[in-house]
């Protein structure tokens, strides 16, 4: 029985390989992967535009996890009454810090040594792939008037996280203080962390994060908050952990005992409640952080004196955009189970769905769909259909059937994408594109002896031409299916009249 669910396995692989689209963790088609050539820094429209098309860690991991119905941990409420109760009166609401920046950088990009002062047992080795530009921590929003090269050499009370992306290989290196030298890059600690599969790193070891946890793909970031959602779990911070860690932390800090549950461990994950709805005059930004603490959630990363999650730096934030969110009591989020490394969406054998392959078709006339959702377990699945992009004068004869039909009311260029959902795994998605044409008008007829000439304008081919002896006969007969006019075809001495008719 393995052995043939190895070779389907495959078989599916090979099937969809070419023609698959890349379609992140919440349905979110991302296109090509756009490349880079210059390192470029996250707060720019050039960085916005690759970050977008990047698959930032696959999605089954737990950042990418969809949490929303997971159960609570027995102890919920009385762990967010101690996350609570540590922090003074006037921080007892969340918190969303700029802090953590980054830059892109080329394939190419030449290695630098970096010297590793405090931790380098913790620390993956250098030379690590350092632009000039590499923004430190809080540059530029807690530094608007100082360049950024000063601000690489400046000795600030802060953390002076790091952090470096490559998209080409999907790898990020990260530091904890990092500081420019005469003598070159210096930082506490630095990881390197590979985005393509659910690797932790060695329990026990830190990272640029205390909990042993990458810090990219927790960011909220500029692009995600304009599309209006944040597609990831976030990282927070409490005032006190316990020493243990969790998946998918590997490092604990802190001296307070394991058998005290009350007090969170590192990678801990807490949910804003489901019950919480913003209010109509929060912002755009706001409610894109609202609907990924519901989905996705944030894990404990670090201890500090708020309950806090992190921002990028960006110097595009609209004036104020936060301010709500900054006053939303920490009473309004809850502690879930968490799940392991083969359980919760890294359960074996996830399904996979197919679209299809693209097609033509012309206003008003029925085309199927025929997809399917393979799956590999006996959980039941949910199939939708449904409009992702395109012209909304569409209808599908059923959106909850992998077979079904679609009829288009407009041409246009329409993308449908069907998934498959068992409560389990990551859904399955996939997309097709119809390409859609006004319906076909026979322009020109002639007729030449046993000869018939027919030519039209509109709609998209196929095409196929049908003759009868009278409007009204309900035989149709098809003659011949060609792509483009003029066509000429035999006929018989009693045929008067034709039809046209796209497939």
């Amino acid at each position: 029985m393995m052995r043939i669910l190895y070779c389907s396995v495959i078989f599916l692989a090979l099937h969809f390989g070419a023609k698959a689209e890349r379609i992140n963790q919440e349905g979110r088609i991302l296109g090509p992967l756009l490349s880079v050539t210059n390192s470029v820094l996250f707060n720019t429209a050039a960085a916005d535009a690759v970050v977008s098309t990047m698959q930032i860690y696959p999605a089954n991991s737990a950042w990418n996890e969809d949490i929303s119905r997971a159960p609570l941990l027995t102890n919920s409420a009385a762990m967010m009454s101690q996350i609570t109760n540590d922090l003074a009166t006037n921080r007892q609401t969340l918190r969303l810090f700029p802090e953590m920046n980054y830059a892109l950088v080329p394939t190419n990009q030449p290695l630098v040594p970096i010297a590793f002062v405090t931790y380098p047992g913790d620390s993956d080795p250098a030379p690590y792939p350092i632009p000039t530009n590499m923004p430190v921590e809080t540059w530029p929003s807690d530094s608007p008037t100082t360049n950024l090269y000063d601000w690489q050499r400046t000795v600030v009370d802060d953390d002076r996280h790091s952090i470096v992306v490559m998209p080409s290989s999907n790898i990020t290196w990260e530091t904890w203080q990092a500081l420019l030298t005469d003598s070159g890059w210096q930082a506490s600690n630095g990881a390197k962390f590979d985005l393509n599969g659910n690797k932790l790193r060695t329990p026990g070891l830190t990272s640029g994060d205390a909990a042993g946890l990458p810090m990219f793909p927790a960011l909220v970031r500029y692009d995600e908050c304009e599309r209006g959602m944040v597609e990831h779990a976030m990282r927070i911070v409490v005032k006190r952990s316990r020493m243990q860690y969790i998946y998918p932390a590997t490092h604990y800090a802190s001296t307070n005992p394991a058998t005290v549950i009350n007090i969170p461990a590192m990678g801990q994950r807490v949910r804003l409640k489901a019950t919480f709805t913003p209010p109509g005059n929060w912002t755009k930004e706001e409610k894109a952080v609202v609907g990924g603490l519901k989905k996705y959630g944030a894990m404990v990363a670090d201890n500090g004196g708020f309950f806090s999650i992190s921002i990028t730096p960006d110097d595009r934030w609209p004036a104020n955009c936060f301010s709500h969110i900054n006053s939303l009591a920490i009473t309004n989020f809850e502690v879930i189970q968490t799940t392991g490394p083969t359980n919760g969406t890294r359960t074996p054998n996830p399904p996979v769905a197919f679209a299809g392959a693209d097609f033509n078709a012309s206003v008003g006339v029925s085309v199927p769909l025929q997809g399917f959702v393979a799956t590999f377990t006996n959980l039941p699945v949910t199939n939708v259909w449904k409009l992702y992009s395109g012209p909304s004068n569409m209808v599908f004869a059923a959106t909850n059937q992998t077979n079904s039909s679609v009829t288009f009311n407009a041409p246009g260029t329409y993308t449908l994408m069907l998934s498959g959902n068992d409560g389990v795994h990551p859904i399955a998605y996939d997309a097709v594109i119809a390409t859609v044409g006004s319906a076909p008008v026979i322009t020109a007829i002639s007729r030449v002896g046993t000869n018939v000439s027919i030519t039209w304008s509109g709609g998209v081919a196929p095409f196929v031409l049908e003759r009868a002896t009278s409007l009204a006969s309900t035989n149709w007969i098809p003659i011949q299916t060609n792509n483009l006019p003029p066509l000429t075809v035999p006929i018989a001495g009693t045929e008067k009249y034709f039809r046209l008719r796209a497939q």
